[in-house]
Order: C-alpha cells, then sequence, then structure tokens
C-alpha cells in the first residue's frame, strides 16, 4: 500500500497519499483531525512526509485494534443469543459457562459488574 500510494517515488507519503493509503486499507476516508495528527509526528525529523517504518508502525497498530475490535463483535454476537444488542447476566452467565464452567459465580458477578 505504501509503494501504491507513495506517487512519483519519493520515499514518504504525503498528506494525500496518506488519506488514499487508510482509504486502500481501511475502507474509510481519514478525518482532518487524524492526517494532521500523524502529519505533526513526523513533521520535526522529516519535513517531506511519513516515511515507511512509521507508517508500518502507525498501520499495523490500526489494524491489530481493528481486528480485535471484530473478534470482540464476533464473540459478543454469539453470546447474544436472543440479538437485543445486549448481555443480561443470565447470557453473561451461560457464556462463562460453557467457556469455563468451574468458575465461580462470584467471579462472573464481578466481571459482569
Amino acid at each position: 500500500v505504501f509503494e501504491a500510494c507513495d506517487e512519483d517515488n519519493k520515499g514518504y507519503l504525503s498528506r494525500e497519499d496518506f488519506k488514499v493509503a487508510v482509504v486502500m486499507l481501511f475502507g474509510y476516508k481519514p478525518s482532518k483531525v487524524e492526517v494532521d495528527s500523524v502529519m505533526f509526528s513526523v513533521r520535526p525529523r522529516n519535513s517531506g512526509g511519513l516515511l515507511f517504518e512509521k507508517f508500518l508502525n502507525l498501520m499495523s497498530s490500526k489494524k491489530a485494534a481493528q481486528l480485535y475490535s471484530n473478534e470482540t463483535r464476533q464473540i459478543f454476537t454469539a453470546f447474544d443469543v436472543q440479538d437485543r444488542g445486549f448481555l443480561t447476566f443470565e447470557d453473561f452467565k451461560k457464556a462463562f459457562n460453557s467457556v469455563s464452567p468451574k468458575l465461580p459465580e462470584r467471579i462472573m458477578v464481578e466481571a459482569f459488574r
């Protein structure tokens, strides 16, 4: 993605290049605040733009967070059997019992809180 978005093979991503890269990787156009934040973080060291190493670090973290969020959503959906968008304590207890049947109920109550 970095190479595809690095117009003119200049070795870094400009603001516009970065926006296109985010669209390619995540499917959304980043906000001005997000772009400003990223570009500000590289300005003092590199006036040209976002170098590959920094881009890789930023996008790896962002992708890991996205994958974690998707996994959490899938797990939640699996336990929301009545498709209500929330879990009752009984739903929560059932989920815990299926994963860890010997877990004391007091731990479940504490986790639910």
